[in-house]
């Protein structure tokens, strides 16, 4: 008989990720989660795993071999406490994938404060162009596969490497677990202020990292980064190739709005891609996800095709879609840097065309207040600016609106925003959504709205 693991926390990105390789490598899967929901729910009952809602100590009546403990886990959840009386063993995703998928592998890591869903989407469809067929696990949905995460043949994997706790008898990153050869780090900033007290704090994790790539793998990171000179300037004993460089990868654009480059190594040309991605932000991530494939064989020219044919993840500047010519995007931007990206690439798209931004904070750390004083720069490219304002935000979301330049306002009702949002918006429009998180089905209500406008 197979071995039983039940996994805590099953229907986040993550642990539906390492759920889907345990099933494929043989064994039984349960699992519990506060909210059993869609679209992960869907995905694991598919693959047959067993989906238990709630976190009741009755779920283990049926004793796993092993539980997986999700991050999000915390002392005194029932099952937590239940688990450790009984003696039952239990491990973190992280520490699990490493023991029994990542240990045999050649791990490609795409590490970074912004684009890992999206890099790590790119190169594992690179990859899969150049017929390698990679096992892979992305904190996202990539439109090019199936599924979020699959153990595909030996020996490359692609994970994308989250600076993020491991669990609550674990607090290291979870990308310490993850052994790479090849290491993308694409940007660091400060991020995660309710585990990190400063950027040192997150530099000390990123350099924990960097200490375990071998001499003869590859590190991959933009030149001239503050945050990542002084990281790497701790110690490196790997060789590096660095980005927005004239010794290593650089792009031309052709189209002002990024959707299409020449890709450039030392200096000479390699190839062009014609994607339907745009914004520099975008070809920084497509840069470092051609220059990791080329570490694991793939020519330049061959990652240039695959790009051509590459669906952005899910949330990640989403056209949701254009009721009375009305452009409604979905974003996942949640700092003020990725804000600011996004925005500033749907302006180079659309020209002088009223751009409207909607911004629900969401994270712990805009939540916090922590990005208060740069987070009305970054809406520089709107035209006009909505804020949900949260009653437990310890900072004034009004105070913020009258610092940016352009007409801004705070609504603290769901409905009341919905209402602002569309007597403003007019034909020709285009209204990018920006959260982390559900927005109490803002998105949704927003394009029935708009489909009702005369």
């Amino acid at each position: 008989m197979s071995k039983h693991i039940h996994i805590l926390g099953v229907c986040g990105t993550f642990m539906g990720g390492i759920a889907a390789i345990a099933k494929e490598l043989g064994f039984r899967v349960s699992g519990s989660d506060a909210n059993v929901y869609p679209p992960m729910s869907t995905q694991l009952q598919e693959l047959g795993i067993e989906l238990k809602s709630g976190y009741l100590p009755e779920h283990l009546s049926d004793e796993p071999d092993l539980v997986i403990v999700g991050n999000a886990m915390s002392r005194g959840n029932p099952m937590v406490e239940y688990v450790l009386e009984r003696n039952i063993p239990y491990t973190s995703g992280p520490q699990w994938l490493l023991d029994n998928v990542l240990n045999q592998r050649w791990v490609l890591a795409v590490s970074g404060t912004h684009g890992k869903t999206t890099t790590s989407s790119m190169l594992a469809w690179i990859l899969e162009y150049a017929k390698l067929t990679p096992g892979f696990l992305i904190g996202g949905v990539p439109q090019n596969f199936q599924t979020s995460a699959r153990l595909g043949n030996a020996p490359f994997f692609v994970i994308e490497a989250d600076e993020y706790d491991t669990a609550f008898f674990d607090k290291r990153s979870k990308f310490v677990h993850y052994r790479p050869h090849t290491l993308l780090i694409n940007n660091l900033e400060f991020d995660h202020a309710d585990i990190f007290d400063s950027i040192k704090d997150i530099q000390r994790q990123f350099h924990h990292l960097i200490r375990m790539v071998p001499g003869n793998g590859l590190i991959l990171a933009p030149d001239n980064e503050t945050y990542i000179t002084e990281t790497l300037n701790q110690g490196l004993w790997t060789r590096t190739e660095f980005s927005r460089s004239p010794q290593g990868w650089q792009a031309n654009k052709i189209n002002v709005d990024g959707s299409a480059f020449e890709v450039i190594f030392d200096g000479e040309k390699q190839g062009e891609v014609h994607w339907s991605l745009m914004g520099d932000f975008n070809i920084d991530n497509a840069l470092m996800a051609i220059g990791a494939a080329r570490h694991a064989g793939v020519p330049v020219a061959v990652s240039c095709e695959a790009l051509a044919s590459f669906v952005n993840t899910k949330r990640r500047q989403e056209l949701l879609g254009t009721p009375n010519d009305i452009h409604v995007y979905d974003d996942f931007a949640h700092h003020p840097t990725a804000i600011s990206n996004t925005l500033t690439a749907l302006r180079s798209h659309i020209g002088n065309k009223r751009l409207i931004a909607v911004l629900e904070p969401r994270s712990n750390t805009m939540k916090a207040g922590i990005h208060k004083d740069t987070l009305a720069q970054a809406f520089t490219e709107a035209d006009r600016v909505f804020i949900f304002k949260d009653s437990s935000f310890a900072w004034s979301v009004d105070d913020v609106c009258e610092q940016i330049t352009k007409p801004a306002s705070a609504h603290s009702d769901i409905d009341e925003l919905l209402r602002a949002v569309s007597d403003y918006a007019e034909s020709g429009d285009h209204i990018v959504v920006m959260s982390n998180g559900g927005f109490s089905g803002f998105h949704t209500k927003l394009l029935k709205t708009l489909e009702q406008l005369t």
